[in-house]
């Protein structure tokens, strides 16, 4: 009979409880995520957060041959420890919430929630609102939330035009690729950020890009706050040239007390919690427990990393 598989994990044994209970046959080691590691531990895989941990150096070096993130974007990641390993992550498994997030945010914008509640008979007045339907919608970054996020606003009739790093067809049915970021700026009502945080992407929202938007735009940002210059963000936003700014994640997280993010006017800031569901936790393992099979069988592994490029 084989050796049972060891899976080391830096998270704690009750997340990974779903694990066990679906493969049952593997050895899970649950391991500090600081400090040193018995002398005598080894392991095939490692299971992390997506920052790694303080002492991830040494646990891969205890005979990890792939290395799994429980959580999608990957920027914080020290690549360095990763080698000739295979590294992947639960890529597209907050696609369903971020998605409706979203779709939630820009919904709020053209019925102009929430200050269209009233609560005095003074608020009764006539009260002009938009809607989605016949707005265009721009995607920069097609990947799980982009797709996600463009197969919820076409049944809301709205146009959807996308922009993506590589040249390769929609995914999804009735999305209008373009062929640069500029295409997708002036046209776009709604712009949302899908991008993975990568030194090609920081700043793609610059000045020089937000003069170049649909004046009264509404700007979406649910994947890196380092997509968005933010001072030339708030200059766009003085000046009306984005409407408003749903934005999920910002640079730094957390924004220091009395940032400008938290009291400009045009501004929607939630706490990096667009992800958040229901069984959301759960659904990141079970990326993780399809990949454990298919790694024990020689599959391709879901979600993999390219580490060059940073996602």
């Amino acid at each position: 009979m084989s050796e049972r598989l060891r899976v080391l994990s830096h998270l704690p044994a009750d997340r990974l409880a779903r694990v066990t209970e679906q493969i049952p046959d593997i050895e899970l080691i649950p391991i500090a995520d600081q400090g040193t590691l018995p002398a005598d531990l080894r392991g095939d895989v490692l299971v992390t957060y997506t920052w790694g941990a303080p002492n991830i150096a040494e646990a891969v070096a205890r005979g990890v041959r792939w290395i799994h993130t429980i959580g999608t974007g990957v920027d914080r990641f020290p690549f360095a420890v990763v080698g000739d390993r295979v590294l992947s992550c639960s890529r597209g498994a907050s696609a369903v919430p971020i998605a409706e997030w979203v779709l939630a945010t820009m919904l709020a914008f053209e019925k102009r929630l929430p200050e269209a509640w009233i609560h005095e008979p003074a608020g009764w007045r006539r009260m002009q609102l938009g809607g989605l339907s016949g707005r265009t919608l721009g995607l920069l970054g097609l990947g799980g939330i982009g797709s996600a996020v463009a197969e919820r606003a076409l049944p809301f009739g709205m146009d959807v035009i996308a922009r993506r790093r590589t040249e390769t067809p929609s995914p999804v049915a009735g999305v209008e690729m373009v062929g640069s970021i500029d295409d997708v700026l002036v046209r776009a009502d709604h712009l949302v950020l899908a991008l993975p945080s990568t030194p090609e992407t920081r700043h793609v929202l610059d000045a020089r890009a937000l003069a170049h938007v649909k004046h009264g735009v509404h700007l979406v940002n649910v994947a890196r706050g380092t997509l968005v210059d933010q001072d030339a963000l708030r200059a766009a936003l003085d000046e009306g040239r984005v409407a408003c700014a749903s934005l999920d994640t910002a640079e730094p997280e957390p924004l220091p007390e009395g940032h400008w993010l938290y009291a400009h006017p045009r501004v929607r800031l939630s706490p990096h919690v667009s992800w958040s569901m229901p069984g959301a936790l759960e659904t990141f393992v079970d990326a993780f427990v399809d990949n454990l099979r298919r790694f024990r069988t020689g599959l391709p592994l879901h979600g993999v990393v390219d580490v060059a490029r940073g996602y």
